[in-house]
């Protein structure tokens, strides 16, 4: 039994290992290489697309926009939420039932058969190919996620810490402030670290916010190395590298605080 088990977690670590180790390979292959032998060791082992990236790309201005928008999203999104779910947690009863099914309910709706209507409602408002509307877009869309991920962790706060504080003097932002934030940051933390990874990622929202290259993200930039007949894959293999790393150290140095977020969540429910 052990022996099948560790069997389909070798298999299981090849199929995810595998598509990791062709992008990273090829980072280091010429176009000739790359096409003449895909997954093989790079020969000749080159530097040339890190430094033709850096060099005759604004590198540095896709990763601030990247930057820019991120953080700017995910710190929106988490006040925004928290206080939808602080206050979930206050009304009790059937009204935060229904509210959080209504936030629950948006899971549901992929955010692609959304995409006209988002779009039109941008352009009428003028937010299109700015930062700032692509931040409110994304912060509207990712709602129900956040909401969900806080509001699950916060209903399960104790209600006689909350009455006490109040019986005390402790107005409704101080108890937001001073005992809801801090008693639910492991679900915080988690949502942030979740969201980060999503935000920093997306390529469909960007795409349809963003136009000039001023303005682009990193995973955005990526398609200007996708040509109408010629695609110069071990360049846009070596922007996928560029772009996945500070997210992957983040990762690293988050994981511990996500793991406890969903452990806490889990155990408590």
């Amino acid at each position: 039994m052990k022996i099948m088990k560790r069997t389909v977690l070798l298999l299981y670590g090849g199929v995810i290992a595998a598509p990791l180790y062709i992008v990273f390979i090829s980072m280091f292959k010429s176009s000739q290489s790359f096409f003449a032998s895909p997954l093989g060791w790079p020969k000749p082992f080159t530097l040339n697309n890190p430094i033709t990236l850096f060099r005759e790309q604004p590198m540095l201005q896709y990763f601030l926009n990247s930057v820019e928008v991120t953080f700017s999203t995910v710190l929106l999104e988490l006040l925004l939420s928290t206080l939808i779910a602080f206050a979930i947690y206050c009304f009790g009863g059937k009204i935060s039932a229904i509210v959080f099914a209504l936030f629950t309910a948006g899971l549901i709706v992929p955010s692609q058969v959304n995409m006209l209507p988002i779009y039109s409602l941008s352009h009428k408002l003028g937010w299109t190919d700015h930062h700032y509307g692509l931040m409110l877009v994304s912060v509207a869309l990712l709602m129900p996620v956040s909401v969900f991920m806080i509001a699950g962790f916060m209903k399960l706060l104790s209600h006689e810490i909350m009455e006490a504080a109040s019986i005390d003097g402790a107005g409704e932002w101080q108890l937001y402030a001073r005992f809801a934030l801090p008693l639910s940051a492991p679900s915080i933390a988690a949502a942030a670290t979740f969201l980060f990874v999503l935000v920093w990622n997306d390529l469909l929202i960007p795409m349809l916010m963003l136009n000039g290259k001023s303005k682009l993200t990193l995973p955005l930039a990526m398609l200007q190395f996708r040509g109408e007949f010629v695609t110069n894959y071990p360049m846009l293999l070596t922007g996928v590298v560029v772009t996945a790393i500070p997210m992957t150290v983040m990762f690293l140095f988050l994981q511990r605080y996500f793991v406890a977020g969903m452990m806490a969540g889990s155990l408590k429910g």
